[in-house]
């Protein structure tokens, strides 16, 4: 007996090692991604002379594309779904002229203001997903009639001015941890921070491990685990002694914490959930998901309505920053949320995608921003590299799928066997909302 549990555990090295995250191809690409955002920053932080890990310019980082990666988280449930959001920048735009004017002109409490704006987000998304689940225009449609209409809409309501917020609003998107405590040369709070993040990390993966044992599904061997732990705990500390020795009266940003919170709420949504399911099932093959009892609409319609509250969420979080809202606010915002999402292995075709593959997507982006702007490299020159490395992503993804090659991690468990080939059902056309609104199989051609 014993014998058999171990060649359970245990079918090879590389088999072991490829489980350490997930072991599965979107893992993989998951693995693959992460590993070229070490190389990214290991090489901006040789070319620009240690500025990259840097404390004051780490903490920046963070402040600066803090609104771009819970676009990203929004985007990457949409994108699941076999959708597209184009009107994420348009609506954080909207959102923030009317939540400045709220203070400014209506003399709203900043916390009414928030209120406010998460209600416009919602009204939005409510009106983009009836759209597009109940009257059956496609989302590409949809939200490019939405970023007409909010970026007029914000031009309109604003005057084409800059509208300024109240000190205390801008907390949320440029302030920091209060600081409490003797003074050891750190920030205390950061420090407490990535603290419970370490042991949270270990407690999780122990978690997995007596569920998986609890349940008689194949784990990996003790020492994967071990190892796993030790390298992000390593990270963990690390990045916590960078953020908390940064210039006096700093410490992580709020704007962190806020999308800290959204990554694990909507990770858990995703993963252990039934409407995260769903969300997958509706984007892996829609015609599967439907005879299985899922409700199309409803999906369908909960992913453009969160897309919006997200970009709302946005939009205040880069107002507040900003200490201003004007005309220019979103402008190109829904692109790198886009780009984020699919640098982070996300599928084109929808079905797979993965919340925290989407943070380090964006976080490439934001470090290519970042490294390129302390180099000196122009915008120009930006804006070109960054589509280079969007459509590299995206065309080695495409690629592999049509050549039926496995992802690097993928190529380590050749021992697991190949995978079935997926029977996609004929189902005859109707006049149903879902025709219009969806291909006929949203499964990639292998």
């Amino acid at each position: 007996m014993t014998a058999v549990t171990e060649k359970k555990e245990s079918r090879g090295f590389f088999h072991d090692l490829g489980k350490m995250f997930g072991g599965g191809q979107s893992s993989g690409r998951q693995v693959g991604i992460l590993g070229a955002l070490v190389v990214i920053i290991l090489l901006f932080q040789v070319l620009t002379g240690g500025l990259t890990l840097d404390p004051g310019n780490l903490i920046n980082l963070i402040n600066q594309n803090a609104y771009v990666l819970i676009l990203a988280i929004g985007m990457v449930m949409v994108i699941i779904a076999g959708h597209i959001d184009l009107s994420v920048g348009s609506v954080a735009a909207f959102t923030g002229i009317i939540v400045a004017t709220s203070m400014n002109s209506w003399h709203f409490p900043w916390p009414v203001a928030i209120l406010l704006g998460i209600v416009i987000g919602v009204l939005i998304g409510a009106w983009q997903g009836f759209w597009v689940a109940y009257v059956g225009v496609p989302a590409f449609i949809v939200t490019l009639a939405g970023m007409l209409i909010f970026r007029g809409g914000n031009q309109f309501f604003g005057n084409s001015a800059t509208v300024p917020v109240p000190d205390a609003y801008t907390f949320i998107g440029g302030g920091y941890l209060p600081d409490f405590g003797p003074d050891f040369g750190f920030s205390n709070p950061t420090l407490i921070l990535g603290l419970i993040i370490a042991v949270a990390v270990i407690y999780g993966e122990w978690r997995e491990r007596r569920t998986q044992t609890e349940m008689g599904s194949e784990k990996a061997p003790l020492w994967v685990s071990v190892v796993k732990v030790v390298i992000l705990d390593a990270i963990v500390i690390y990045a916590t002694i960078l953020f908390a020795s940064g210039r006096v009266g700093t410490s992580f940003p709020v704007s962190g914490i806020i999308l800290g919170v959204l990554v694990l709420v909507y990770s858990f949504v995703t993963k252990s959930t039934t409407l995260g399911r769903h969300i997958y099932a509706v984007g892996g093959n829609w015609h599967a998901a439907e005879l299985s009892g899922v409700n199309i609409r409803r999906v369908n319609f909960f992913v453009m309505l969160n897309m919006s509250v997200l970009a709302a969420v946005a939009g205040m979080l880069a107002v507040a920053r900003s200490v201003a809202s004007g005309p220019g606010d979103g402008v190109g915002w829904e692109l790198d949320a886009i780009a984020a999402v699919f640098i982070g292995g996300a599928a084109v075709a929808g079905g797979i995608g993965t919340i925290v593959g989407s943070i380090v997507g964006g976080l490439v982006i934001a470090v290519l921003n970042n490294g390129l702007q302390l180099l000196g490299v122009g915008v120009d020159r930006v804006q070109i590299i960054k589509g280079l490395v969007l459509l590299v992503a995206v065309g080695i993804d495409v690629y592999s799928k049509k050549q039926g090659r496995p992802s690097l991690i993928g190529r380590f468990n050749r021992n697991r066997g190949a995978a079935e080939p997926i029977d996609r059902p004929t189902v005859a056309p109707t006049d149903r909302a879902e025709e219009s609104a969806r291909p006929q199989s949203t499964t990639p051609n292998r």
